[in-house]
């Protein structure tokens, strides 16, 4: 019986990732636009807001998001036209009662930060604010300016082994073991929230390493701890081969089995994120968000169904907003079916689907429109029913992490197709990653 179970969930794991890769390629019809596309709010939805500080001092191979090499000046000047858009959005008519921001390395400039959160408190009825950082910005003396501003600090760590650290460059950038725990040590407990974020599932990671990371993270007694899986999309894949290899298993499952272990003793945020108390602050902004509103070079905005799309050139970007003209300069639009099924899974890896409140805000029949996702799933034993909301079993949280790095990679699709234009048109002093492709085949762009 146990033997057919597994065949079950294997095969299950199998149609769920080729299902979503399927989607996202079908979905994924960006249209380059040549018209002013406004961002317009709608008084009876909630919206969160996103910004992006695209701006890194190194760079590390498993990271596929939006960047460029750290300059002072045009890193200020970003700042400014980020606050500018700001202002911006303000006038369109959009409040905020949540922001997230992101990178990048969103701690670079502390200064214009700050300038641009205070900003952000006095435009819009903010009550908490998540951002991201490295290692290197979380002296005691860098995040108390932040005291009464950043609610939740997420410190990407990565891992807490040397050998890993080396290979995946970090080791000489921001710290051996021993001094990852004495940065961690200082700057824990100076903000209300600290998550430290770490990743499985390296190759050739061993069961041993994986499990020293975890207890290492839960001496320091942080409110939240996050363990990604590691994300490989054509931005990443060769990088991370080059750095780390390419092992032939895959320990995914079995590690995830084991941090669900680990932490059963602590809440569990989401399907990758387990704090000592449970906490209402964004872990991931689309999961927690299905409208947000995205400022920044870049950034993506998700708005009645439609992806909205940032300039990447920080000269077309800071041009675009000092004419007081839209940002955005692609979109792409999603089925009503792909739409629900995107809202549910990223409900479902919150920990539920209030399958009544779903129906209301979506004007759904979600048993019948996802009729067939449903029963695969209850057939594997993926979910369960209680008390009129859907919840995911240890197996269904697992298939909830493969849909979501699939839709992560998906999002590099759309990274890629502007990667070219921006390393164009950019300054010579601002330099995107060179070894990154340039094209995702798979990723369908016409001219609108």
């Amino acid at each position: 019986m146990q033997y057919f179970q597994n065949l079950a969930q294997n095969f299950a794991l199998s149609y769920a990732h080729n299902k979503m890769e399927n989607s996202l390629y079908k979905s994924l019809n960006i249209d380059i636009i040549d018209k002013n596309i406004d961002k317009i709010p709608d008084k009876n939805k909630k919206y969160m807001l996103y910004a992006h500080v695209p701006f890194c001092h190194v760079f590390c191979p498993y990271c596929s998001f939006h960047k460029y090499h750290y300059n002072e000046d045009a890193c200020k000047k970003y700042f400014v036209n980020l606050r500018e858009e700001m202002c911006q959005i303000k006038e369109a008519g959009y409040d905020f009662s949540s922001m997230y921001v992101g990178g990048g390395t969103t701690l670079i400039d502390e200064d214009e930060l700050l300038k641009t959160l205070e900003l952000a408190k006095k435009l819009f009825s903010i009550t908490d604010i998540s951002c991201e950082t490295d290692p290197n910005h979380i002296t005691p003396q860098k995040l108390s300016l932040f005291k009464g501003y950043i609610d939740r600090i997420s410190v990407g760590v990565q891992s807490f082994d040397d050998e890993i650290l080396r290979k995946v460059a970090r080791y000489d950038k921001f710290g051996s073991q021993k001094q990852l725990v004495e940065k961690l040590s200082s700057a824990i407990g100076i903000l209300p929230t600290t998550s430290l974020d770490l990743i499985f599932n390296f190759p050739f990671q061993t069961k041993e390493q994986l499990v020293t990371d975890i207890n290492l993270a839960k001496s320091l007694s942080p409110e939240q701890i996050t363990f990604y899986p590691l994300m490989k999309s054509p931005l990443t894949r060769d990088a991370i081969a080059k750095s780390l290899g390419v092992s032939s298993q895959n320990n995914e499952q079995e590690f995830y089995a084991i941090l669900r272990d680990e932490f059963k003793t602590y809440n569990a945020n989401n399907a990758w994120a387990f704090s000592k108390q449970k906490s209402n602050l964004v872990d991931e902004y689309v999961g927690s968000n299905h409208e947000y509103v995205g400022i920044g070079s870049g950034a993506f905005s998700f708005l009645d169904g439609r992806l909205l799309i940032n300039a990447f050139n920080l000269e077309e970007y800071g041009s675009r907003i000092n004419a007081r003209k839209s940002p955005v300069i692609a979109t792409c639009d999603f089925t009503r079916n792909e739409r629900l099924k995107y809202i549910f899974l990223t409900e479902l890896f919150d920990g539920a689907v209030d399958i009544a409140k779903f129906n209301k805000a979506n004007n759904a029949n979600l048993k019948k429109e996802l009729f067939m996702e449903i029963s695969l799933l209850r057939l594997v034993n993926a979910i369960y029913e209680e008390d009129g909301r859907i919840k995911p079993t240890e197996f269904g949280s697992y298939i909830c992490v493969v849909l979501m790095k699939d839709f992560y990679t998906g999002m590099d699709k759309v990274r890629a197709a502007f990667k070219d234009d921006a390393k164009i048109k950019s300054s010579k002093k601002l330099r995107v990653m060179e070894d990154e492709p340039t094209l995702v085949q798979n990723l369908e762009v016409k001219s609108s």
